[in-house]
């Protein structure tokens, strides 16, 4: 357990910011999933929306580097190339 004040102050905001990233990369991994799900099942429209939504959340945790750019770049790639492949086997 840190000592200082200032140490004491700088653990607190470390663990805040740690809840706060984890929840963020949370709900990327939500919105991936179902725009995969949507990719599975839903129509071009819904699939449209369903991957602007992830993107979204993939360049605002890119912006506030909570990942990196380049994970981000690769992540939404990696999303994008899925999400055609379940498109084209689909229908």
């Amino acid at each position: 357990m840190p000592q200082l004040p200032s140490s004491r102050k700088a653990l607190r905001q470390s663990l805040k910011r740690r809840d706060q990233n984890r929840a963020k990369k949370k709900a990327i991994k939500l919105a991936s999933r179902a725009a995969l799900d949507v990719a599975k099942a839903g129509s071009a429209e819904d699939l449209a929306a369903a991957m602007a939504a992830a993107q979204k959340a993939i360049d605002k945790a890119a912006k506030r580097n909570i990942l990196h750019k380049g994970a981000a770049a690769r992540r939404k790639s990696r999303l994008m190339k899925r999400a055609a492949a379940l498109q084209a086997t689909k229908g």
